[in-house]
């Protein structure tokens, strides 16, 4: 059985510099101040059944930890630290959705699909874990965390996204290079079965060198992965032929299923984001098969790029044509979204106010109601997947500047990362109390009392009585990382500069009036993501290929040069 752990934590993965906090000083207000919290946070804020298995989990991730940052310390340079940093983002949610509409406009729509769609299920059901469990990240200090996302402090760690994304797509390219469909030469074949192999074990491998995410975090992201790709290639055609071959019912139920899904989302602990992504990625499915299913049946052009007697070649067309459908293709769907999300955003909130008024508001958590605000700003950075026009500039002097986009922090940067370092250091205190006969050791730590239960029984004695291997004399390295769990103050670094964050242990209160503080977020901010990229998809399978034809850059010319 498992013995859930006592005491409160979570975690979060941590950014390079505080996120600006957007909006006016009223929604700011309602921002509950995290450090007056007690560590019964997690007890109180979770069902019981969710509690208790956030503690069955919990020793389980403070277990890994020193062993995670013996390995970062056995490996690590500042070569790898770029290297990783940088294919870290070959795994995040904006590096796909620039790359897949691509696909599309290039003649790869059903490997797109198949892509989206691995992508879309692998971060819902990820974000649907992290949410439910509210697991912490492993605790730094000992672990230094090395990223390029400042959004990513704010989410908790398990399971991994970035190892469930990479794994996804290496397992299906893998499926479709194993295929009767394969038109690559066997030469050709071996070589990109072994470039998805590097690219998923890179990306799984950097998640634990750059101490984001732990080895359950990972394995667990992985299976999760390889089992979506696997139903994704086995089954999907079968779903397929039903959508194209059924009336407008079909992609009404899979929206609505969709939809269902993004409702019984578990509302977090603390102030996560991984539900924006969910959403976002909602809507990208709704849009794909509607779109798809619309283009299918009633396009003129549905002949060129769907099904075994499509005509489109990209070679046939050219590159000056090709590289002109997708800068068109990427501005209209960046046009879409400069138009769109301001226009909802200035409208939806006069409309929830009236279903607040009638009492059909759907209320979530960290989402302030429209009630208590006037207006939402119309660049509120809200968005971890495209992002705004006006960040590009930002974006770009942040890899060309010193650090390459990169940063190196140690210390709670989260709320989530708060409650689980004062856990584990109220834990450590307490158990510094412990004497062998009931007496009192004055300042002990929980190293020192697993030493001594070695020593007397021969075994490691962890976590509320819970056995596990011992750690001998030549893993003393990882003893002294264990030492540093709990002690961490919030201290960034850059790349010439690495700090260790275990000055002296401030207050509750202290710590959590130095972390990145979580932007103000609206109700309406919901409905805005599924409708934005409902359009994007639609946009790119369907209405943008159309437009194609209309201003010469379509492909039907293909269709007469055809025998």
């Amino acid at each position: 059985m498992c013995k859930p752990a006592n005491g409160s934590g979570s975690g979060s993965e941590l950014p390079v510099a505080p996120l600006p906090v957007s909006g006016d000083e009223k929604a700011k207000d309602v921002v509950v101040d995290a450090g007056l919290k007690s560590l019964d946070h997690y007890r109180r804020a979770l069902p019981k059944w969710r509690y208790s298995l956030r503690q069955c989990l919990l020793p389980l991730v403070r277990w890994e930890t020193p062993y995670l940052a013996a390995f970062q310390n056995a490996v690590r340079t500042p070569a790898l630290d770029s290297y990783f940093a940088i294919t870290a983002n070959l795994g995040t949610h904006t590096f796909f959705m620039i790359g897949l509409p691509i696909l599309f406009w290039c003649g790869f729509r059903g490997f797109g699909k198949g892509l989206v769609h691995i992508l879309a299920e692998g971060v819902f059901f990820t974000g649907f874990l992290k949410d439910m469990c509210s697991l912490p990240r492993p605790l730094s200090p000992p672990l230094q965390r090395i990223t390029m996302s400042g959004s990513a402090a704010l989410e908790y760690g398990f399971p991994s996204t970035h190892s469930a994304n990479a794994v996804s797509v290496a397992v299906y390219a893998i499926l479709m290079l194993r295929s009767d469909h394969n038109i690559y030469s066997p030469t050709t074949t071996i070589a990109l079965e072994a470039l998805a192999y590097f690219y998923a074990l890179s990306i799984v491998i950097g998640r634990l060198y750059c101490g984001m995410h732990g080895f359950i975090d990972v394995i667990i992201g992985s299976i999760m992965g390889t089992a979506i790709s696997l139903v994704e290639f086995y089954y999907a055609p079968a779903v397929e032929e039903w959508m194209y071959s059924s009336n407008y019912a079909a992609p009404l139920i899979v929206a609505l299923i969709i939809l269902v899904l993004v409702r019984v989302h578990p509302e977090p602990a603390d102030d996560c984001p991984c539900f924006d992504d969910s959403v976002a990625f909602a809507g990208v499915m709704i849009g794909l098969e509607c779109g798809m299913w619309r283009f299918a049946r009633y396009s003129p052009y549905a002949t060129i790029y769907n099904g075994s007697d499509a005509t489109f070649s990209l070679a046939a067309m050219g590159w000056p044509l090709s590289i002109g459908r997708v800068v068109f293709g990427v501005l209209m769907i960046f046009a879409w979204r400069e138009a769109m999300k301001p226009a909802l955003l200035k409208f939806l909130p006069h409309l929830y106010r009236l279903l607040e008024r009638v009492g059909m508001s759907l209320p979530r958590r960290f989402f302030v109601p429209a009630s208590e605000y006037k207006d939402v700003p119309l660049h509120v950075r809200d968005d971890n997947l495209i992002p705004n026009v006006s960040d590009f500039p930002k974006v770009m002097r942040s890899i060309r500047g010193p650090g390459r986009g990169r940063s190196v922090s140690i210390g709670p940067q989260s709320a989530a990362d708060a409650y689980e370092t004062l856990a584990y250091r109220e834990r450590r205190r307490r158990e510094s109390l412990e004497g062998d006969n009931g007496g009192v050791k004055s300042k002990g730590s929980l190293t020192s009392l697993r030493e001594s239960a070695a020593k007397q029984s021969g075994v490691h004695v962890f976590e509320d009585g819970g056995k596990s291997s011992g750690v001998q004399q030549q893993n003393g390295r990882v003893a002294e990382f264990e030492k540093m769990m709990g002690t961490g103050t919030v201290v960034v670094a850059n790349e010439e500069e690495m700090v260790l964050g275990v000055e002296d242990e401030l207050g509750e209160k202290e710590v959590f009036s130095r972390l990145v503080k979580p932007r103000v977020r609206y109700d309406v901010e919901v409905v805005t993501k599924l409708v934005v990229y409902t359009g994007i998809a639609w946009l790119a399978v369907d209405l943008i290929l159309v437009t194609f034809e209309m201003i010469g850059l379509g492909a039907g010319h293909l269709v007469a040069a055809a025998p």
